[in-house]
């Protein structure tokens, strides 16, 4: 038998897309709850409290919104779960992530025949892909011509596309599900908490879901936001879905929501964690408490220093993303994208690549939000660049800085 060291994970900067840097407030609240039982009064009734927060946080009057236990893959699921074998769908694809929420419809709409036929990667007939080159957002002309073409009964798009950090058009989105009829279902993963955007303005779009780590700044393994309008929720009910624990109705009856109604304190669906419930509460009111319009303007402001900081070292921004830079490498270091993602992680610094062709840089500035954070970036990347042999005028990265913070720090 072996009994390994205990286990030490060092302090990291977390500057990617994503898990984003936890708040010290809401890691005390998950380290300070008690070991309740899970329908511990006190539980249920913050259960109640987050999900009345959570519609003021997203903008909604949906009853049916409230936090699924898991990551936001967990929430995702949820929300596509009413896409049922043989549904039509078309699916709007432009990187990593919309694809893998590609590869979920495809798996949801395929007939028992298609599924058995490629199970792991299925190609139900139902299901029409519309891909959008790596680097380019989807519009809402491009939505229009698709559910023109195909009067899909759903339609699904990524807001913010993590995987190249591109943002699409929601309200081109919306509008073009409600000219022709199709149900809209979003991935504002990578949106949420970060654009100020109300969910009850986009009334084309019936399912949301999002994740507990990036916008909300909880932890990964909490709650992932989720939201359902009324015809959703009657069209799930006319046709059933084929899942138990991922039952949006189901699952909607643990937070106190009955038949459309919110009735209190929940009955029995799964088992919930205290921790986490404590931890997603106190996400959900700093949230409210900093205001979704405010944050959404720190990361405008923050995002465009570290832009012009990177462009000064030579770099392309091919992202419009205001919580993620996405970037080319000099001409000269091109080819060396994962090098030096290595490089930057080998020193707690932790930048991504792209997960996709092509291999761009991503960094990333979630719960980052003050200059003493971009700085830091701003240092610790450029001397990273420099020890591969990049060469660059650190005047000319001081003035980007010094243009929104009013100051130059020191040349290193």
């Amino acid at each position: 038998m072996t009994i390994h060291p205990q286990l030490t994970i060092p302090e990291t900067i977390a500057a990617g897309p994503g898990p984003g840097n936890t708040d010290a407030r809401v890691l005390a609240r998950f380290a300070g709850a008690g070991l309740a039982d899970h329908m511990h009064p006190a539980v249920l009734r913050g259960m109640v409290e987050c999900k009345e927060m959570l519609r003021d946080v997203m903008g909604t009057k949906n009853v049916h919104t409230f936090g699924v236990a898991g990551t936001g893959w967990s929430g995702l699921d949820v929300m596509f779960s009413a896409v049922m074998p043989g549904d039509t769908v078309v699916m709007f694809v432009n990187g990593t992530f919309s694809g893998i929420d590609g590869l979920t419809v495809r798996m949801k709409a395929a007939t028992a025949e298609e599924l058995a036929a490629n199970p792991m990667d299925p190609q139900p007939a139902s299901v029409t892909i519309v891909t959008v080159p790596h680097g380019q957002s989807v519009t809402g002309e491009i939505v229009e011509k698709a559910l023109a073409e195909h009067k899909p009964k759903w339609a699904a798009m990524a807001h913010w596309e993590t995987g190249s950090g591109r943002v699409n058009d929601i309200k081109g989105f919306s509008d073009a599900c409600e000219a022709h009829g199709a149900m809209g279902l979003v991935d504002a993963v990578s949106s949420l908490g970060v654009e100020d955007f109300r969910i009850d303005d986009f009334p084309g779009v019936h399912g949301w879901a999002s994740c507990p780590q990036k916008g909300i700044c909880c932890l990964p393994l909490t709650y992932a936001p989720v939201s359902f309008t009324d015809h959703y929720i009657d069209v799930l009910k006319s046709t059933g879905t084929r899942t138990f624990v991922h039952h949006p109705i189901m699952e909607a009856r643990h937070w106190g929501i009955i038949d459309g109604k919110d009735v209190g304190t929940g009955t029995y669906h799964r088992t919930h964690s205290a921790y986490a419930v404590a931890a997603f509460h106190e996400a959900l009111r700093i949230t409210l408490q900093q205001t979704v319009a405010q944050r959404a303007k720190d990361y405008t402001f923050h995002e465009a220093a570290l832009r012009d900081a990177v462009t000064a070292m030579g770099c392309e921004v091919t992202s419009n993303m205001t919580s993620l830079i996405v970037l080319n490498l000099p001409y000269d270091m091109a080819g060396r994208e994962m090098e030096l993602v290595q490089h930057c992680r080998a020193q707690n610094f932790g930048i991504w690549p792209t997960l996709s062709e092509p291999v761009q840089v991503r960094i990333g500035i979630l719960n980052l939000l003050n200059q003493q954070a971009i700085e830091d970036i701003v240092v610790r990347f450029g001397q990273a660049m420099r020890d591969l042999g990049a060469e660059f005028s650190q005047d000319a990265v001081n003035a980007a800085l010094d243009r929104h913070y009013g100051r130059a720090i020191a040349a290193e």
